[in-house]
């Protein structure tokens, strides 16, 4: 099955760019271009792709914006978006993550991580790298709460968890991909995708990116 790709850069050389590397693919195939967030959203509906690399400081409508649009059209189990930027202390590319996306990479990613992601992506999966989730956590670590404080409100949802779903958003909450749980638990692939939907299915989450978050703001993990 190929995966099918929509670049969304304002920068035309950047497109060209990603377009040869993901091109080149087998697997992979750019059906579509958009310079700006507002022919983002057009083309997200007109195309329908699997998933989108988004830029998000453009002119006009940006890349936050835009990934909000699409995802709340597209639904669960639609059109994934991807942020790139320029900085991985970027506000704009957590804003992003807020707003829906599966995850944010780097413009300079190289090739091997960048077809990677959006193989993970398009599988359900979702790009949250420790490296990233440190520093997002480092850096609005005084907003979560401390779960040795009395006020700290209590978490029933996590009770509903088996003691294997339990391990398992550990590991999400580590930044782990599917595949690398399997290995730390010992599990199949397959059986940890099927832990990880039980999970946001029982906790009201939509993917692995609000699982992250969940995790610290319940305070199940610290930073």
């Amino acid at each position: 099955m190929t995966i099918r790709v929509l670049l969304v850069d304002d920068q035309p050389l950047l497109r060209m760019g990603f377009g040869m590397i993901l091109n080149a693919q087998p697997d992979i195939s750019v059906i579509g271009e958009a310079g700006d967030g507002a022919e983002a959203v057009r083309a997200a509906q007109e195309l329908v792709p699997d998933v989108i690399l988004m830029d998000v400081r453009m002119p006009g409508l940006d890349g936050v914006e835009a990934t909000r649009r699409i995802v709340e059209a597209a639904g669960d189990g639609g059109t994934r978006v991807i942020i790139l930027t320029t900085f991985d202390l970027d506000d704009y590319a957590f804003a992003g993550l807020r707003a829906g996306a599966s995850g944010f990479l780097l413009k300079d990613v190289p090739p091997e991580e960048l077809t990677a992601a959006i193989r993970a992506v398009a599988s359900g999966d979702a790009v949250v790298s420790p490296r990233i989730t440190r520093k997002l956590l480092d850096r609005y670590a005084d907003r979560l709460p401390d779960p040795r404080d009395d006020a700290s409100p209590p978490t029933p949802d996590l009770a509903r968890l088996t003691e294997r779903e339990h391990e398992v958003l550990l590991q999400v909450a580590a930044g782990l991909s599917n595949a690398e749980i399997a290995a730390e638990l010992v599990l199949s692939e397959a059986t940890v995708k099927t832990h990880v939907t039980r999970i946001l299915a029982k906790l009201g989450l939509r993917d692995r990116v609000q699982a992250v978050v969940y995790a610290y703001q319940t305070g199940l993990v610290r930073p």
